[in-house]
């Protein structure tokens, strides 16, 4: 039922409304409901999804009769800031899915526990707010053996702290009440740990991972005009303002530090230091440490930092540059203090004199995995310049062992380069690296000067990429903060690096490269003379355009291959008039991609016109990749809710995801299955995991008793099953997804690594298509009617029927395989028909799954072409820079995605709905955003509901200490009530997003799969009984081994083996570090060794897939390297017959010498790394 809501002020908030209500519903048992104020009216809508009770709450506080009199009659009556409040049944029906929404949200509650009652509460919420006098941020330290806190910023004004759900928020109350106030926040997951003092002491410091968020108050006009006296002006109020804006800084001093600054403290009260240290119920799972930290006076950290940087600057003769990268790096990155970064210096002036500078940078950088925080559980002799030059020179030596490691990396991966990399956030700039990074055509025409480019990424604190947020203005971030970075420099061991380009793909990514000067030939090569070497962008008129042709050198290639001049021949375009008279290129997409035609004569590479985006004397092929075998198909929402509108029936989809989860069921049933499962995943191939499962069944010793062997297969189980249940991403047997060639040149468009090709024997007719499947086994050329599609696609028309024909047996087209072939006829070719596609590396999606055959198809979406932003003159680097931050303020793909997804599944016609199509279109826009310069119009955007379906629900997070877990999920139903009993007006007012049981196919999909119960379920299959545990696995395997290789000698290689397993750790730390979003992180060794990130709150983003690819890759590199040594031994004159002898040694050390590792606890891969290498030994000793 609705209840109306009449005489409210005007200038009430939906908060102060839903304030005003909870207490008298509480009562009634209604702790669920729906507050709608609209600002700057007096009225209110309260939705309460059970009628009788919303009957009861009338029968005490509702009218019957309007006005006065009627208000006269209520048995009790509500007033709102002294003025009568009046309630009344509402004539309008209520919202069903805000009703959905509140029943769900209804049963979570009772599911989870009883709510708590309104006075609990309140309790629990005062006992979460306490007052500070005084504000710090510093860090700790050492005074002797007294732990300590260095102020390095202070400020005298009184404020709050309060712990809310998800971070501790702190309001600063300034004097003068016209200046703005400001605020930070502490996320939870950034604690790293929470000590207070005693009463005689009474400050509570807050030690963090990252720089907190800060906001400042945007003065609303009217407060403006009341500051000024002025009063009696009616100002109407802008309902989409925020109220607040994001701030780097809280004043000037601030800003110098508060970048490796990560310690804050606050004085308390005595009483509320004493509360604070008998919580026992803080959220965010905050443990609170007693102790008293005590003051320590250093010079201030902006005196430090400038004293290391002009150290570092002028010692070229001492140190290298990746030395002094390194040096740097601990400094700003907040792992040492600079004055203790200069006194680790002159330490390294003295030991290290006579080094290799390379060895000697990778033992500094290895410092920062191994320099634990200071803290309550650490001993100042951890942190003291003994300890950190003992470590640096057991780096050095380890490091010297693993030179081998980086000639098998200059060998076997070519293509790769070593890259140092800086991260900006709002707070300061961190440096990390170098990593492998796939080269492009800059870094191989300057493969010598590779430490003069950077890559440089944008993000927020956390290391996620800045997002839009409606509560708070992010201009300052954007023009302010990002924007100074690009049209500066970053300074990096006295070397200014200045912006240079980016790529398609890395400017979605929010990364650019930068650059500094070096000599080559003789003269000064800056950025602006790398750019000119590149090409002629001279009569390119557009910022965005010519960013995205300046960005084609920037594209990663795997290789190059030089082609003679005279094979280049241009050929004429494929061109059509439509019915409206518009001229359809059809072959513009040939842009990108090679094929091949073998009528060709000789050595040819024919180019269009359209191919050729600027004009350059390179003649160079880079090549990015190459269609080896067809790509598997997977469905995705956005398809599956178009599929299901154009009459694909539920059941269809339904049997397909019960298919992809009995796969991973039974995965645990026996090891078999799991051994398959691996090896069909490609999880641990390097390790020769699925082997090695096989091998332990076949000898008798079950693999999933080893914790960490289960946990290996359990996580990529659940990994997967997420993907399933968050992203609906369901496996088509009966489809694929079809590569083209992938090569490109330097005047060739450097696209996607998916494409399809136009036909250009003209066999083809309109609505025709040829694809040839081909792989290592198996060949087939599909024929008959099939759905064609194109992702992301929005629009009802995305998906159509084609006929795939075969050709005949003289075909040229019979030469190419995985990819697909269009037709050149008709007034419009099919690609531009699929979500707006062409053949310039589009990926192409064909499904010929009878089940998932629509009934009808529809026209599909014809946009106008949009020109390109013409600025009338040559584009300089400023115009190239300002695009690079307006596209990372307004890229709005992922906002408009999710709004359809929303207002598709409340809608009865789906996909058909106006508001759906008119979103579509602004997709095409904002995907066309990074070459044309138009952003999308945001005004247009349709109101998006705070009722969203559940299957758009954040997951419960996946814990991976001890064992994996799914933690308990916490219901979002009252996000707004940890602040509710406070009037700060800089917080969000707005209520929480709500979720409604979705009765289309995507919701039915999401509710089939209970993740908890699924993951219970193969947890009680494989996890042994521990009470009959008498010996691990590990040490299983060993006995075996013992048995039967007993004459064999080992023991001459214990020490080859300890070195292996502490190169093998070492990198597996660094791995752990460097894909962790964030410097002072790090993932856990299970991830690593699956070769997956977990998702946070559901499915894995989009950065997590891409990183946990980069990871798996160095991981395996790491393992290749560490398998390699123990068979072929590390001196060239190793004798390879001796594996067996380094197998055993390797695996003993493996199982009987573990140790813990500072942060990282103890690791424990290399034991089944080595079991896996010393197993293979030894079965073809016995077998010889």
């Amino acid at each position: 039922m609705e209840v109306f809501v009449r005489n409210l002020p005007e200038q009430s908030t939906e908060k102060q409304v839903r304030k005003l209500f909870r207490p008298k519903l509480a009562p009634l048992d209604i702790n669920v409901f729906h507050c709608y104020k609209p600002t700057g009216k007096a009225f209110a809508k309260i939705t309460i999804h059970d009628p009788q009770k919303a009957r009861r709450f009338l029968d005490l506080h509702g009218q019957t009769q309007p006005g006065s009199k009627g208000f006269d009659t209520v048995k009790h009556k509500i007033f709102h800031m002294r003025k009568p409040v009046n309630c009344m049944q509402s004539r309008s029906p209520p919202d069903e899915f805000v009703v959905k929404s509140l029943e769900r949200e209804e049963q979570g509650r009772n599911a989870s526990h009883p709510h708590p009652t309104q006075s609990s509460q309140a309790t629990a919420r005062s006992q979460r707010k306490y007052d500070f006098s005084l504000l710090q941020c510093g860090s700790l330290d050492y005074d002797a053996d007294d732990l300590g806190f260095v102020s390095h910023y202070q400020l005298s004004l009184a404020g709050s702290l309060t712990f809310g759900r998800h971070f501790v928020r702190i309001d600063l109350t300034n004097s003068d009440a016209t200046l703005p106030r400001k605020q930070l926040q502490l996320s939870y997951h950034s604690v790293n740990s929470l000590i207070v003092g005693k009463s005689t002491n009474p400050y509570m410091t807050f030690t963090l991972s990252e720089a907190p968020r800060m906001f400042e108050q945007i003065p609303e006009l009217t407060d403006v005009i009341t500051s000024l006296g002025v009063f009696g002006l009616n100002i109407p109020a802008k309902p989409t303002a925020p109220k607040r804006q994001r701030i780097t800084a809280l004043d000037s001093s601030h800003q110098a530090v508060v970048s490796n600054s990560l310690s804050y403290r606050f004085k308390l009260g005595p009483k509320d230091a004493q509360t604070v240290l008998v919580s026992k119920n803080l959220p965010g799972k905050l443990d609170v440490v007693p102790w008293d930290v005590s003051a320590i006076a250093q010079d201030r950290m902006q005196i430090q930092m400038s004293r290391l940087n002009t150290a570092i600057g002028t010692q070229d003769e001492v140190f290298s540059f990746e030395t002094k990268f390194q040096l740097q790096a601990l400094a700003q990155n907040g792992y040492l203090p600079p004055y203790k970064v200069l006194e680790l210096m002159e330490t390294i002036k003295i030991e290290f004199h006579t080094v290799d500078h390379q060895t000697l940078a990778a033992a500094v950088r290895r410092l920062r995995l191994q320099v634990p925080f200071p803290g309550v559980g650490t001993e100042s002799s951890e942190l003291s310049l003994d300890t950190l030059q003992l470590r640096l020179v057991k780096n050095y030596s380890a490091i010297q062992q693993e030179t081998a490691y980086s000639r098998v990396i200059v060998q076997q991966f070519e293509h790769l380069a070593m890259i140092h990399k800086a991260t900006v956030t709002p707070a300061g700039t961190y440096l990390e690296g170098p990593e492998p990074e796939v080269k492009n055509r800059v870094l191989r025409k300057y493969s010598r000067f590779s430490n003069y480019f950077l890559q440089v990424t944008f993000t927020d604190e956390d290391g996620e990429p800045m997002r839009y947020d409606p509560t708070s203005s992010l201009t300052e971030i954007f023009h302010g903060r990002f924007k100074k970075v690009l049209e500066s420099s970053i300074t990096i061991a006295g070397r200014p690096y200045e912006f240079l380009g980016f790529s398609h793909s890395s400017l979605r990514a929010q990364t650019c490269w930068f650059m500094a000067p070096f000599v080559t030939d003789g003269a000064v090569l800056h950025a602006r003379l790398v750019i000119k070497n590149l090409g002629n962008f001279s009569a390119i008129r557009s910022p965005a355009k010519c960013a995205a042709r300046m960005g084609q050198n920037f594209s990663q290639a795997l290789c190059s291959v030089q082609i003679p001049s005279s094979a280049f021949r241009q050929i004429p375009e494929v061109e059509r008039i439509d019915e409206r008279g518009i001229k359809r290129t059809f072959s513009d997409g040939a842009k990108g991609m090679i094929s091949l035609d073998e009528r060709l004569k000789g050595e040819a590479l024919c180019l269009r016109q359209s191919m050729i985006k600027f004009q350059a004397d390179a003649t160079q092929i880079e090549i990015c990749g190459a269609g080896f075998r067809p790509l598997s198909m997977f469905l995705n929402r956005q398809l599956i809710k178009i599929l299901e509108d154009l009459g694909v029936p539920s059941q269809a989809f339904v049997e397909l995801q019960d298919e992809a989860v009995e796969q991973l069921r039974i995965t645990s049933e026996n090891p078999v299955n799991a051994g398959y499962y691996l090896q069909r995943n490609g999880i641990g191939k390097a390790t020769r995991l699925s082997w090695l499962v096989h091998k332990l069944h076949y000898i008798g010793i079950p693999f999933s008793d080893d914790g960490f062997l289960r946990d290996t297969l359990e996580l990529s189980v659940l990994i997967q099953l997420r993907e399933l249940k968050y992203r609906s991403r369901i496996y088509v047997e009966r489809g694929f997804t079809a590569y083209g060639k992938l090569i490109y040149s330097s005047i060739v468009d450097f696209a996607k690594q998916k494409q399809g090709i136009m036909d250009e024997t003209e066999f083809l007719k309109e609505g025709q298509i040829y694809c040839s499947v081909k792989n290592e086994k198996t060949g087939l050329i599909l024929t008959g009617r099939v759905v064609i599609t194109r992702c992301p696609a929005l629009h009802p028309g995305d998906v159509q029927y084609v006929d795939a024909v075969d050709v005949p047996q003289d075909s040229p087209l019979r030469a190419v395989h995985n990819c697909v072939v269009f037709s050149s006829k008709g007034k419009r070719d099919l690609p531009s028909q699929l979500s707006g596609g062409d053949l310039d590396g589009d990926l192409y999606n064909i499904i010929y799954d009878d089940s998932l055959m629509p009934t009808k198809t529809t026209e599909p979406a014809d946009y106008p072409t949009v020109t390109p932003i013409d600025i009338g003159r040559e584009v300089a680097r400023s115009d190239i820079t300002d695009f690079f931050v307006q596209f990372m303020e307004t890229d709005q793909l992922g906002r408009i995605a999710t709004l359809h997804q929303t207002l598709a599944d409340r809608s009865l016609d789906g996909v058909f709905n106006p508001e759906c199509i008119l979103l579509a279109e602004m997709h095409s826009t904002a995907v066309d955003f990074s070459k044309t310069g138009i952003p999308v119009d945001l005004t247009k955007l349709p109101r998006s509901p705070r009722e969203r379906p559940d299957f758009q629900a954040p997951g419960p997070r996946v814990l991976l200490e001890n064992a994996i877990s799914i933690a308990e999920m916490e219901y979002g139903w009252n996000d707004e009530s940890d602040y509710e009993n406070d009037d700060n007006d800089m917080a969000d007012s707005r209520p929480g997003i709500r979720y409604y049981s979705s009765n289309k196919v995507l919701g039915q999909l999401y509710r089939l799969i209970d993740e908890r119960d699924f993951f219970t379920e193969i947890q009680r299959r494989s996890t042994p009984a521990r009470e009959l545990q008498q010996m691990s696995v590990a040490e299983k395997v060993w006995g075996y081994v013992q048995a039967k290789a007993a004459l064999i000698q080992y023991e001459y290689y214990l020490p080859f083996a300890r070195d292996i397993k502490e190169a093998y750790e070492d990198n597996m730390i660094e791995t752990m570090v460097q894909h962790s979003f964030h410097p002072t992180s790090f993932v856990s060794e299970v991830e690593v060794f699956a070769g997956t990130l977990v998702g946070k709150d559901g499915a894995q983003t989009k950065r997590q897939r891409e990183s946990s690819t980069g990871m798996k890759d160095k991981h395996d590199r790491d393992v290749t390297y560490t398998v390699q040594c123990i068979l072929q031994g590390e001196e060239e004159d190793s004798s390879k017959a001796e594996a067996l002898e380094r197998s055993i040694a390797c695996l003993y050390v493996g199982v009987h010498e573990r140790r813990t590792r500072p942060r990282f606890g103890r690791l424990v891969s290399f034991t089944w790394v080595a079991a896996a290498v010393c197993l293979k030994e030894v079965e073809k000793f016995v077998n010889a």
